[in-house]
């Protein structure tokens, strides 16, 4: 397999910014705040490390606490891992790591177990068991939930408070991760920051450790409509491609089918609030603007169909019919079961002049979670020695071509724990950085609303040889504008970096598989049972590789 590359603007190896005006030190320094982060921050305290977590802006502003359905994990005595495993790689659609899997599966009762001894409480039966549901793409009920439709954000409060017990975990909030630092060996040994208020007058400090642990989340915003927060810029990713670290699997990125459509905004840092599938769980419908169901007899599984599938069930409707967004009914489930059980959702709706109990909501599907990431193994190392990945910045083997719903904390909990016990028992001393190489430059930030939108017309739900051309055009014409540093600078550039990684792989994969849609191939094909691997060249080129 030889992968076409697409024509694509040159991009920084690294990012401008003064030389640092501060450093530090710790032991492991842990980038991201969500569950993936402060959950390998918990065990590397509980194995003896010192660890600085770094946060983008407050250490409750991540993904995680918006994560509304819940947490996949066999806890129920008729449910089985290789029930799990088994759903989970039918959603993959052949590109899972089987062995990645068998972990997720095998250690995730445990890992569930541990975040309720940390304080996570979870909703239950009037016998005081767990209440469990389904969501798309499962075969059995092994969704643990809290609040509802809040299981996120308790299981943030539940983190949070637990790294506040811990005096010997420092928190560095409103920072921007820029550059990995490495050693002449090429193993990591810190990273540069960006963090208000610091030092000197920019800001830009080191922090030096002898691992770095990356838990910066998802890539998002690289999309005009997203569920994932302001926050979700792909710094992590970026970082590591210009880093020179492996990464994989980013022209699978799923698009959630029900985000509550908001008529179409302008502002570029638009979050679309998410309508969990948990909803369509409990019974919920999705019908077109005439009130008939229009996922029957698409999948056996009609609207609790996996996600990929659904996402273009909706698609289909909109273009045939020639609208934005189609609608989730839920009236027959009633409003005092909807306000007990989704409330979160209820307010969404009626905050948008929407009332679930009494009308349809208008749904329509929206950037949600990617599957690729760093490529790491099942002790979360990446290609770079002393550089680890978790959470939806890491490409584990896990999901494949297509996440399965609510694994992905699940997966965060998991391999965090998996990171901790290896450097616990594998960490070098504290080595010297090397000089930093490679040209250093940003892009302008008045970049990021035409990336967003080009983005999401040319290499979203639906793609196409011509739709990806011409978004990778568009990524040609903004990498020329440069401009000066500045956090929204490298939050452009990091966006611009992951975009062209992304639009490159999918271009290359000439078929159709999980969250990956092409329209010009909409089969799935034996040959491209592999992975891509997005990179750039020493003089900052994008080139692609390719493992079967």
């Amino acid at each position: 397999m030889d992968p076409r590359v697409a024509e694509l603007p040159e991009l920084p190896r690294r990012l401008a910014g003064p030389e640092p005006g501060w450093a530090e030190s710790t032991d492991v320094v842990v980038v991201g705040s969500g569950i993936a982060g402060l959950t390998a921050a918990l065990h590397l305290r509980a194995a003896g490390r010192h660890v600085t977590v770094v946060t983008k802006e407050n250490i409750d502003d991540g993904s995680t606490r918006w994560a509304q359905g819940g947490i996949a994990a066999v806890l129920d005595p008729f449910d089985t891992p290789e029930a799990h495993a088994a759903d989970t790689e039918t959603a993959g659609v052949g590109l899972c790591d089987p062995a990645a899997v068998r972990a997720l599966v095998e250690e995730g009762p445990t890992r569930v177990r541990e975040l309720m001894r940390l304080g996570a409480e979870f909703d239950r039966n009037p016998d005081g068991s767990l209440m469990l549901t389904r969501e798309g793409g499962h075969h059995a009920n092994r969704i643990v939930h809290a609040g509802g439709d809040a299981t996120g954000a308790e299981v943030q409060r539940a983190l949070h408070a637990a790294v506040r017990r811990d005096p010997w975990i420092r928190v560095v909030d409103h920072a921007l991760v820029l550059d990995l630092l490495t050693d002449a060996t090429g193993r990591a040994c810190g990273i540069t920051l960006h963090v208000l208020g610091e030092g000197t007058e920019d800001g830009v400090g080191a922090i030096m450790a002898r691992a770095v642990v990356l838990a910066t989340g998802g890539m998002g915003q690289v999309f005009a409509s997203t569920t994932n927060p302001v926050v979700s810029t792909g710094d992590g990713v970026a970082l590591a491609i210009r880093a020179g670290a492996e990464v994989t699997d980013v022209e699978f990125v799923q698009f959630h089918p029900t985000a509550l459509f908001l008529g179409g905004g302008d502002d570029p840092r638009a979050q679309q609030p998410l309508v969990s599938e948990a909803l369509r769980g409990e019974g919920a419908h999705l019908v077109d603007a005439d009130g008939k169901r229009f996922m029957v007899g698409q999948h056996d599984l009609a609207e609790l169909a996996p996600r990929d599938v659904v996402a273009k069930g909706i698609h289909r409707v909109m273009l045939a019919n020639g609208t934005d967004h189609v609608y989730l009914d839920a009236r027959h489930l009633g409003g005092d079961f909807l306000s007990q059980r989704f409330p979160t959702i209820v307010a969404s709706c009626l905050a948008a002049g929407v009332d679930p109990a009494t009308e349809p909501i208008p749904v329509a599907p929206a950037a949600h979670y990617a599957s690729g990431g760093v490529r790491t193994d099942l002790h979360g190392r990446t290609s770079i020695p002393g550089l680890y990945a978790c959470g939806e910045v890491a490409c584990t083997g896990v999901h494949g071509a297509n996440r399965l719903a609510s694994n992905s904390l699940l997966e965060g909990l998991v391999f965090a724990r998996r990171i901790a016990d290896h450097i616990a028992g594998d960490l070098p001393e504290q080595s010297e950085a090397a000089p930093a190489t490679g040209d250093a430059w940003v892009l302008d930030p008045g970049v990021r609303p035409a990336l967003q939108r080009a983005m999401t017309r040319g290499a979203g739900v639906l793609r196409s040889a011509g739709s990806l051309a011409a978004t990778a055009g568009t990524i040609v014409g903004l990498g020329a504008t440069r401009g000066r540093p500045a956090t929204a600078s490298w939050e452009a550039t990091n966006l611009v970096t992951v975009a062209a990684a992304l639009v490159a792989a999918a271009t290359a994969r000439e078929e159709t598989r999980g969250c990956h849609w092409r329209e010009d191939f909409p089969a799935a094909r034996a040959e491209w049972l592999g992975h891509l691997f997005p990179a750039l060249d020493g003089a900052g080129t994008p080139t692609l590789t390719w493992e079967a």
